[in-house]
């Protein structure tokens, strides 16, 4: 089957790596030094929601993870395009524990046989001249890439072609700019 795959163009997915998320911390301080950007504390898990009991009971339990945290605040919405958003807010010098968190909502999730919904993890970051950044998970391609809005529908691309030269050695950085796509509406920016 593989060779008829070839033939007709067809490739296999490319299976998230859950655990990049833990060299985000590492990346900070790159971030930090490199460009006075440090973590806000705030992040957030972007899924399409299901329908049905297991994917509600997925959900929650993803929710009761963090409310265990008693050091998270912890937030649930949905955008305009029916996606939902998981947020967490830790105190910003605790970047580790926002990291864990996060990992732990997309892990119960994927576990939970609902991988293929999720869409992305946003860590946000900002710098003393009000620069925002946000650190951009894509699942279904295993990579990061930065998204730095300025407006309402404007973005700073000279600022994510910096942090994607910065970051290349540390992180997956997502090779293709058409994949970096503007995430307005994120509850982590």
């Amino acid at each position: 089957m593989r060779f008829l795959d070839a033939l007709l163009g067809r490739t296999k997915p490319v299976q998230p790596d859950l655990d990049a998320l833990f060299a985000v911390p590492a990346a900070a301080t790159t971030l930090q030094a490199a460009l006075d950007l440090v973590a806000t504390g705030a992040g957030a898990v972007c899924f399409k929601t299901a329908e049905g009991q297991s994917a509600a009971r997925a959900q929650s339990d993803a929710l009761a993870l963090l409310t265990a945290d008693q050091a998270a605040q912890v937030a649930v919405s949905q955008d305009e395009y029916g996606y939902t958003w998981i947020a967490g807010r830790h105190d910003p010098g605790d970047l580790a524990g926002l990291v864990t968190d996060l990992h732990a909502v997309n892990s119960t999730l994927a576990d939970a046989g609902y991988g293929p919904s999720l869409l992305c993890t946003v860590i946000g970051f900002t710098g003393a001249d009000g620069r925002r950044l946000g650190l951009v998970y894509l699942f279904k391609r295993g990579t990061f890439y930065p998204f730095a809005p300025t407006g309402a529908h404007t973005r700073d691309n000279a600022l994510e072609l910096e942090v994607r030269a910065q970051l290349g050695g540390e992180l997956p950085v997502e090779a293709d700019l058409g994949r970096w796509f503007p995430i307005w509406t994120t509850p982590a920016l």
